[in-house]
């Protein structure tokens, strides 16, 4: 029971317990531990448990490292393209204002201010490079600056005194405090010219949608004051378009409540809705994963802002892009209905008023022109007749020419009917020739299936032949191992008797010495030095592959460059570890003789 604690006593195991710590504590035996070899591997443990911990946290920062700039090379591969558009864009816009500089010409010779445009070309051109002098290039030279004493400072490979530095670092403190106050004077300017724009009154050139569909009143109304004969048309005529604007103001009006149910900026300040607009048109859907790039510059740029609340600001901007998109498609539509109605009723009371006019024309004329009715009458009559010969005429001609049709159709019929034989034909051949084919494939396979496993067998039999041969001469070597074994031990013990005979004859006849007998000995005491000495092992070894082997492997490094791509289940990633080698060849004893 020296392994565990003993839980269960009884009262004469008290008693005995009580008596021997009476008689002293010599009557224990106790056996030493070794508490500061046991510590000593605990703290060796510890660090090895903490220098893992701190590989794994360097590979998470690592990993993190990663992906982190292979987003910022994505953000600088779209950012380099917009740089591009915007330069072709500025430089558009010069061109085109050099052109219309070159285009205009004064109307008077009083009309000074065209004269002026060029001095005052040359005045911003001479404002803007001092603007850049002032401000761009205190910024590349510090650092160019920066730069080259960073490079001199990897080739010397000295930590240099933090004196150095400190004119450096108020430099570069001062420039930022510049920098700052310059973006801030630009910021009010910006605001300032904004608000000025603003306050120039172009609101009231725009037509809004309900200006648009007011102007059915102005329709309505002229309708009612022009000279139609028939009040029954022109009521008509106002309450068509009393209706359709009726209606179209419904529409309109339920679709601006729901404009109005969010601001303008979708309950955001000017300035951000401003920049989500921007980075939203910038990341375009041919860009790969524009979703991801999207969303991630938008939380650099608003890192106050969750993900669920500029996804929300997303969802509310496209819901009132498409509110507006319908109020221009109803407006556009309504527009159209009206000018449509408007020129039908302009047509139908024109005609109203020309038949109203030929028929007081007519009851005029009536009494004066008994005669000349007559004749007319006669004329319609002869007209009936021959529109009725016309129509007959007309029939016959229509009915041959479905006669004509429907025999154009029946040959048709009979061509298609005949061409579908044909191609059910074909299709059956074609469908023979299949069968065929693969019955000769199933065939094929069948015998190549037969021949491997004919194969497979004879080369399973000779397996079987050589492991048993294998295992014979095994046998047999133990065998001879087992005999000379033996006839070692035989000559070992052997020299033991002639040593021990020797040993009896020159023993020495010593005194006893109780003492020495149970003193510790020099080779003990060695020992035991040595044991204090001796430094923490391992519980056990470790018998495998160490993290250098695992790394200077082609295959591993491949794989993780196809991995950190986001490529790894790809078609082109199974082509290329197909191809690429170990460092050292498989040996040929692992190889299989089987041909599939």
């Amino acid at each position: 029971m020296s392994g565990g604690f003993i839980t269960t006593y009884r009262a004469e195991d008290v008693e005995k317990l009580k008596v021997r710590m009476k008689n002293g504590v010599g009557s224990f035996k106790f056996k030493p531990f070794e508490y500061e070899r046991l510590q000593e591997v605990l703290e060796a443990k510890r660090l090895e448990s903490e220098i893992i911990g701190q590989k794994v946290q360097r590979t998470r920062c690592a990993a993190k490292a990663t992906k982190q700039r292979s987003l910022l090379q994505q953000h600088r591969q779209v950012w380099s393209r917009e740089c591009q558009r915007l330069q072709k864009a500025e430089e558009k816009a010069e061109n085109d204002f050099l052109d219309f500089l070159e285009q205009i010409r004064p109307n008077s010779v009083t009309d000074s201010a065209i004269f002026s445009l060029p001095e005052y070309e040359l005045f911003l051109a001479r404002e803007r490079e001092s603007f850049r002098t002032a401000t761009v290039h205190p910024v590349h030279q510090i650092r160019d600056d920066l730069q080259f004493r960073l490079v001199e400072i990897q080739q010397q490979k000295v930590s240099t005194m933090s004196s150095d530095w400190n004119p450096v670092m108020h430099q570069i403190r001062f420039l930022k405090d510049q920098q700052d106050e310059i973006v801030a004077l630009l910021h009010t300017e910006y605001l300032d010219i904004e608000m000025e724009i603003m306050g120039l009154g172009l609101e009231k050139y725009l037509t809004s949608s309900s200006d648009n569909v007011t102007t059915a009143e102005s329709f309505s109304k002229e309708i009612l004051e022009s000279d139609c004969p028939y009040q029954e048309l022109k009521d008509s005529l106002i309450q068509a378009f009393h209706s359709l604007t009726e209606k179209y103001q419904n529409r309109l009006q339920s679709l601006e409540q729901q404009l109005q149910r969010t601001d303008r900026f979708c309950g955001w300040c000017h300035e951000d809705h401003d920049h989500f607009l921007f980075i939203v048109s910038l990341y375009t859907h041919d860009i790969p994963n524009h979703r991801e790039l999207c969303m991630d510059m938008l939380l650099r740029l608003f890192p106050e802002k969750n993900r669920q609340e500029l996804n929300e600001h997303n969802r509310i901007w496209d819901s009132q892009r498409f509110t507006q998109a319908q109020l221009r498609a109803v407006t556009q539509q309504c527009q159209r209905d009206q000018e449509e109605l408007w020129v039908k009723a302009l047509v139908t009371i024109q005609e109203a008023k020309h038949a109203h006019q030929q028929k007081l024309e007519v009851y005029r004329d009536r009494q004066h022109q008994q005669d000349i009715c007559l004749k007319l009458r006669e004329k319609l009559q002869q007209w009936r007749a021959q529109q009725e010969e016309v129509a007959k005429l007309e029939a016959a001609i229509a009915a041959r020419e479905h006669q004509q049709k429907e025999a154009r159709l029946k040959r048709g019929q009979e061509k298609e009917a005949a061409f579908r034989s044909q191609q059910t034909k074909e299709v059956r051949m074609f469908h023979l020739k299949e069968q065929k084919r693969r019955e000769e494939l199933q065939q094929r396979d069948e015998l190549r299936l037969a021949k491997l496993r004919s194969l497979m067998e004879e080369q399973a039999r000779r397996d079987k032949q050589r492991v048993q041969f294998r295992a014979d001469m095994l046998e047999q070597r133990r065998m001879q191992r087992d005999a000379q074994e033996a006839e070692r031990q035989r000559e070992e013990k052997a020299r033991e008797e002639r040593l021990e005979a020797l040993r009896n004859k020159v023993a020495v006849v010593a005194e006893a010495d109780p003492e020495r007998l149970m003193a510790e000995t020099k080779a003990w005491r060695n020992q035991l030095s040595a044991k204090e000495t001796e430094l923490p092992r391992p519980l056990y070894n470790i018998n495998t592959y160490t993290d250098t082997q695992i790394v200077s492997d082609p295959r591993m490094r491949v794989e993780q460059a196809l991995r950190e791509a986001g490529v790894q289940h790809s078609q082109y990633a199974r082509e290329v570890l197909s191809i690429v080698k170990p460092v050292k060849p498989p040996r040929r004893d692992t190889k299989s003789l089987l041909q599939f």
